[in-house]
């Protein structure tokens, strides 16, 4: 059999490999959108049931047998086939010694483990998800066990699954950086800052109101609309069945209109990345192989890069009094930009503001690095967390769903996640750098014409992630290695500016 034969009979596999996994993520943004709470138990089982159908396909001996064969000979194919067979090898490797009974009891405790949390967060009790997290946790371990290469240690290994290359070494240096320069602007700010209007933050807007404000921003983003849902979640995400079927989700609050334009920038940025990878990327079963920490880069990028420019705040600031019938009518463009922009140590991660929004990326960060390599237990988890917020923040954290159990991510198996968020911050301001080098980006953004951002990204940013490394992918766009002064000097000088420090 030639390699082109073996490719054809693997990829027919592949087809229906990935059929199931379409069929699980449809059920699991059921259940996450619109199951109804009793209902959500049973979804979690049937992507579990499925999921046995995905184990019994992905090691089946024919199918190791193509994998292996073509890893190791991969003459005659064209180099995204080969990129294709690389990430193919590598799952495969991690995975060949989980056996179908203990991939089941994976999927079933990371399926049930969302109802566990959602009950938890709405009746302010973690002890409702403490078991949950501890399986979780158990069962992370047990598949690093079994692989036949793993890292340093437990979360190292978690890392570098999340981001090839990603370390605990790498990180700590990482975030050392930020605290070095972020704690201290943010005390000059507390301390010194002028003040800034915000007391319009909170006026309320109609639901309604607000969902139009959220499809003229994906609109504006440059999605395509027939490839697109928007529905709501309790925590927001973007998911996607290919590039012709892309889900966004946010979360309405009535008295906080401008939370929820943030939310739909952030959801699509992913949703862009989701619709533009090169289609012989998806033909050949290669896309959707980028590092989380890329995803976040662009999801991070129109958030605030982007969204909480002067430009782009001045350019749907029209829109916003216009959809919102009235209500921010009195507040100037000026006012408007200086309040989503307002610097001040929080509560909630997702609601955070620029600045200080890596550090609660931090605390998460240390936390999952102790309780994945064993330094702490699932019970010291909320008292932990309550310490580092005031620790690093300076904020008292007045019960669990503001505090431990605000996030979904850690109601599934995907530890190490968290640090792709302060990863995406430093990536984004560093392409944005480039990006300016070929155009003026604000003249771009005031005239309404993001389509050129986003056609810039597409040739640049996602036609060669899922075939690159990080550390490669950001050298191809900007010439260098992850430079973490980029970010630091774009936060220093728009906060230093935007308070009037000295």
């Amino acid at each position: 059999m030639t390699n082109r034969q073996k490719l054809k009979k693997l990829f027919a596999r592949l087809d229906e490999i990935q059929a199931y996994g379409r069929a699980i993520g449809k059920l699991s943004f059921d259940m996450e959108c619109c199951a109804p709470e009793e209902g959500i138990a049973q979804a979690g089982e049937d992507m579990a049931a499925l999921g046995k159908q995905i184990h019994k396909l992905t090691h089946d001996k024919n199918f190791e047998k193509l994998v292996r064969e073509l890893h190791e000979d991969s003459e005659g194919l064209t180099p995204v086939q080969k990129k294709a067979i690389e990430h193919l090898y590598e799952g495969w490797s991690k995975s060949k010694n989980i056996d179908a009974k203990l991939s089941y009891e994976m999927d079933l405790a990371s399926n049930r483990a969302y109802g566990a949390w959602l009950s938890a967060k709405k009746s302010n009790d973690f002890s409702l998800f403490r078991d949950s997290l501890e399986a979780l946790i158990r069962y992370t371990r047990i598949s690093i066990d079994l692989r036949d290469e793993k890292k340093g240690s437990y979360y190292d290994t978690c890392l570098d699954d999340i981001e090839k290359g990603g370390s605990i070494r790498q990180l700590d240096d990482f975030f050392a950086r930020l605290k070095e320069r972020i704690v201290p602007l943010l005390k000059r700010i507390v301390e010194e800052g002028k003040p800034i209007r915000e007391d319009f933050m909170s006026r309320p807007v109609p639901i309604p109101r607000q969902e139009a404000m959220s499809k003229y921003l994906l609109e504006l983003e440059g999605l395509r609309q027939s490839a697109l849902v928007l529905m709501t979640t309790e925590h927001p995400f973007t998911t996607n069945f290919g590039n012709h079927d892309v889900r966004v989700t946010t979360h309405y609050h009535e008295d906080s209109f401008i939370s929820n334009v943030f939310t739909t920038l952030h959801e699509g940025g992913h949703a862009l990345f989701m619709q533009n990878e090169p289609q012989e990327l998806h033909d050949n079963h290669c896309a959707n192989n980028m590092s989380n920490a890329m995803h976040e880069t662009i999801s991070r990028f129109y958030e605030n890069l982007i969204g909480r420019s002067e430009a782009f705040v001045s350019l749907v600031a029209p829109k916003i009094r216009e959809l919102s019938e009235g209500v921010f009518d009195d507040i100037s463009d000026r006012e408007l930009y200086e309040a989503v922009n307002v610097a001040r140590p929080s509560l909630i991660r997702t609601e955070a503001d620029e600045l200080s929004y890596c550090l609660h990326i931090l605390i998460r960060y240390e936390l999952e690095k102790a309780f994945i390599n064993g330094d702490i237990t699932v019970d010291e988890i909320p008292a932990l967390w309550n310490t580092k917020y005031k620790e690093y923040l300076g904020v008292d954290v007045p019960d669990d769903t503001r505090g431990c159990l605000q996030d979904v991510h850690w109601s599934g198996i995907s530890f190490g996640y968290f640090p792709s968020y302060a990863l995406g911050n430093a990536y984004g301001a560093q392409i944005m750098n480039t990006m300016k080098k070929d155009f003026d980006v604000d003249e771009a953004v005031r005239a309404g014409d993001l389509l050129k951002i986003r056609d810039w990204l597409i040739e640049h940013v996602f036609s060669i992630a899922s075939l690159s490394t990080p550390d490669a992918w950001i050298r191809a766009i900007t010439g260098e290695s992850l430079n973490v002064d980029y970010y630091l000097d774009y936060l220093e000088e728009k906060f230093t500016k935007l308070y009037e420090l000295k």
